[in-house]
């Protein structure tokens, strides 16, 4: 099950999406969180955030909306509390990293980048619940190729991962400037933005009055747009992919590897099931005897 992921040796290709683990923390008394390939940590911000007002969750028939805002310790507070626990995780742990502004983001990368405890970054360029950064630079690429190539270079040796939103027209137009602008890998994709309305009160359910939606729902979209970014952008550089959206299953998670994806995240069904990456590491172990797979980079991408 061991993989690589952007020069990263993985035990396994399962990683916890960013927003849904917190600081890792809140599920170490869920499970091993050395049965894990990797986790991405919340977002991190240069200084902390409240977040939105409440009620910033809400459940749908088919997955969870959520206008969450970005909340986060902060920077200095995240370095103090949280990196000694990270630290001593035999896991990759890349750190969520969002801003309101360019310099924003440089400055959180910059004073990470040296910790032996961060093992790579994921670029949030791609959050549709605040005003400002977030989606208004996913959605550009010009401003995906500038954004990417300064915190690369901020990054140094560290692997540097963009978080694409799939709120675009042609997604692997904003995944062809992320590879320019130096990318390591890609991830994909974002939660898709959705409303939930009271009938009652006749407004919004979430006091941001939209969110973004993930789950079961998004599963399909999520899967063709992770294969659209691995034949027309990804494979030809070179570039891993991690997929994400509405995985639940072993079989949920074959199919992104088959789509193109080189490592997955699971998100939305952790809420449900706190050990869920778990069993899904065990039913892919499981597929993998089965299908007489040797080495899961075999699956990347084998779509007939």
């Amino acid at each position: 099950m061991s993989t690589n992921f952007a020069g990263l040796r993985l035990a396994n290709p399962i990683f916890l999406a960013s927003g849904t683990c917190g600081y890792a923390d809140e599920l170490a008394d869920f499970f091993d969180l050395k049965s894990l390939g990797g986790l991405v940590t919340k977002s991190i911000t240069l200084h902390p955030r409240p977040g939105n007002p409440t009620p910033r969750i809400v459940e749908t028939d088919s997955g969870m909306l959520n206008a969450i805002g970005l909340a986060n310790i902060g920077l200095e507070a995240f370095i103090r509390e949280k990196i000694p626990l990270l630290a001593s995780l035999p896991t990759a742990v890349f750190v969520n990293v969002a801003g309101r502004t360019v310099e924003e983001y440089l400055a959180v990368i910059e004073r990470l980048a040296p910790l032996e405890a961060v093992d790579g970054f994921e670029l949030n360029i791609s959050c549709p619940n605040v005003k400002q950064g977030g989606i208004t630079f996913g959605t550009d690429p010009k401003l995906i190729e500038e954004i990417t190539r300064q915190a690369k270079k901020a990054a140094g040796v560290k692997p540097l991962m963009v978080k694409l939103t799939p709120t675009v027209t042609d997604i692997s137009a904003a995944a062809r400037a992320a590879i320019q602008g130096g990318a390591d890998a890609l991830s994909l994709v974002n939660t898709f933005t959705a409303m939930v309305i009271d009938i009652e009160t006749r407004k919004p359910v979430l006091a941001n009055r939209t969110g973004g939606l993930s789950g079961p729902a998004v599963k399909p979209i999520a899967v063709y747009l992770v294969h659209k970014v691995y034949t027309e952008a990804a494979r030809p550089a070179g570039i891993p992919l991690l997929g994400m959206g509405g995985i639940r299953t072993a079989s949920d998670a074959v199919e992104f590897l088959l789509a193109g994806a080189s490592a997955v995240a699971v998100g939305t069904a952790t809420f449900i099931q706190p050990d869920a990456a778990v069993r899904i590491r065990q039913g892919l172990e499981t597929y993998c005897r089965a299908h007489r797979i040797s080495h899961i980079a075999d699956l990347t991408g084998a779509l007939r």
